[in-house]
């Protein structure tokens, strides 16, 4: 079944399963995280993920919105790498590294 992409209308859906991302998302997960833009769902504010407020106490980090201090999200270590849960972080942006 091929579907209209809405963002798209001349293009074809391609239905792939997760690892066609994997590329994608090194973009994400490689480049400077502190340079992440992250928009806050509660009250807008975008900025990057360095200019957060971040409580860390060596297991796990929340990091707020410096606006209206509403958690964005949460980073924790476990035992087997890192969980990041999602809470209200309306956006992610990752800018394109200057030349």
């Amino acid at each position: 079944m091929n579907a209209s992409h809405p963002g798209a209308p001349d293009e074809r859906v391609r239905h792939v399963d997760g690892n066609a991302l994997a590329g994608l998302l090194t973009e994400v997960f490689v480049s400077d995280a502190s340079m992440l833009v992250l928009t806050c769902r509660q009250c807008g504010t975008a900025g990057p993920l360095g200019g957060t407020d971040v409580e860390d106490d060596g297991v796990g980090a929340i990091v707020r919105c410096r606006h209206c201090s509403r958690t964005l999200l949460t980073v924790l270590r476990t035992g087997s790498g890192v969980t990041l849960s999602v809470a209200a972080l309306a956006q992610l942006d990752v800018p394109r590294p200057e030349a």
